[in-house]
């Protein structure tokens, strides 16, 4: 080959550069027909398409992008462009603490919120007790126990994430409305909500079940399929909920209405009024897919909780139908492949738990490594996996799959707990590493 033809090393830097600047990422959900596909933000093999960048001319290719991908990579013309920038946009103005940055580190804020969590279950326990009672209502006191869940959300809303991921099959309803309250208000603060906004949709979604504790617990705790009178007592609940809470004149008629009206769908196919999509409001629509989304992903008397990828997945072929479609991606961009507070394998055999996300870059989190390659306790130590950390081996850290919460004997409310109280005795690691 003659020498002309052959690229010095800047000129194949200059190539790259050309032509990263002739691409721009898009949302996945904006793909069209005509655009021509380079890159997506995750590996090709993992998206059911035939060719690695190709140019898309039917309906079904558009579908895939949207179903398998939250961010694609397109060949840049005005119009791709503009769209990039309203995406951009967007991001900026919703996406507000989604990042991994917060004013305060995880290990600082997580002891104040394991405090504030604590506080927030105990008032629910004592709130659903005295509604089983048929006693006066301390419904007062949930304003102060929200505003401490939106201070510690400020400042770190992965503390509070991890602090969802802690379940118990026996307490089912009480930390379900605890769970609903603090993801409403996450959820809230990602999408752009005020103080005052994110105040509200917390009562929203730490009340919205009230109505179940006067649902018999023949019923509502019932292990097998209910009966179609069974059902409608089940149905019951949020009418008799809305009931309970509207003798207090101070709760804000969207917590009202949410509470009525969570079990609503958009296609006017919900209970108890069948309510369209024009009357169902944003509160409302948002308590829905968080509410649902919890269930999904808990243990219960009749099924064991299914994993936060199949739960999303039901969410997102049931938005415009039974969710708001809108609101089910956005919900669906703060969750993430890999929620804080879930344990993922590495590459190397380590086991991780899941610090923080960032919605572009949702393959690649922020993981503190706590089991070596033979399951040992092990010094933890913070991978950023976007900055493409190597191990001893010159190997790139990547996440290998995730684990269910509890594999290979590792605790999440154990780890919490040492991270919350530095008094506590640190895992000490393995004496005797094992095979490399």
């Amino acid at each position: 080959m003659p020498l002309f033809f052959r690229k010095s090393p800047n000129r194949k830097r200059l190539s790259k550069v050309v032509a990263i600047q002739r691409q721009v990422d898009i949302p996945a959900s904006r793909a069209r027909i005509g655009m021509h596909v380079v890159g997506l933000d995750r590996p090709w093999e993992q998206v059911p398409v035939l060719f690695q960048k190709f140019v898309i001319d039917k309906p079904e290719q558009v579908e895939i992008l949207r179903t398998h991908c939250q961010w694609i990579t397109v060949e840049r013309t005005a119009w791709t462009e503009q769209i990039a920038q309203e995406a951009l946009a967007h991001l900026k103005a919703t996406a507000a603490g989604s990042d991994f940055e917060a004013k305060r580190p995880l290990a600082e804020e997580l002891p104040h919120a394991s405090s504030t969590y604590r506080n927030a279950q105990t008032y629910i326990d004592d709130l659903l007790a005295k509604v089983a009672r048929g006693e006066q209502l301390p419904l007062e006191e949930a304003r102060t126990v929200i505003r401490k869940c939106v201070q510690s959300i400020d400042n770190n809303p992965n503390a509070m994430f991890w602090l969802t991921r802690i379940r118990h099959r026996d307490a089912y309803t009480a930390e379900h409305c605890v769970r609903v309250g603090i993801l409403a208000i996450t959820f809230g603060r990602f999408i752009g909500f005020s103080d005052e906004q994110l105040e509200t949709i917390g009562l929203c979604g730490m009340l919205h079940d009230v109505g179940k504790m006067r649902v018999p617990s023949e019923v509502l705790n019932k292990p097998g399929a209910l009966t179609v009178d069974e059902w409608k007592v089940m149905r019951g609940h949020p009418e008799l909920g809305h009931s309970l809470l509207s003798s207090d004149h101070q709760l804000e008629p969207d917590v009202l209405t949410s509470t009525l009206s969570h079990h609503e769908r958009l296609d006017g196919k919900g209970y108890p009024h069948g309510l369209d999509g024009s009357a169902i409001t944003q509160f409302t629509r948002i308590v829905s897919i968080i509410d649902a989304y919890d269930a999904m992903t808990s243990d219960r008397v009749y099924r064991k909780g299914m994993p936060t990828s199949d739960a999303l997945s039901i969410l997102y072929k049931n938005r415009g139908e039974q969710f708001d479609d809108v609101l089910v991606e956005a919900f669906i961009r703060m969750i993430g492949i890999y929620p804080p507070g879930s344990l993922v394998e590495l590459n190397t055999g380590e086991v991780a738990v899941v610090l923080a996300t960032s919605p572009r870059k949702k393959l690649h989190p922020l993981v503190e490594v706590v089991l070596d390659r033979d399951g040992h306790p092990c010094l933890p130590r913070v991978l950023n996996l976007s900055e493409s950390p190597e191990a001893d081996e010159g190997v790139i850290y990547t996440i290998r799959k995730t684990l269910p919460d509890g594999a290979n004997g590792f605790s999440l409310a154990e780890h919490i707990r040492h991270q919350s109280d530095p008094a506590q005795p640190q895992p000490q690691p393995a004496t005797k590493p094992g095979p490399r």
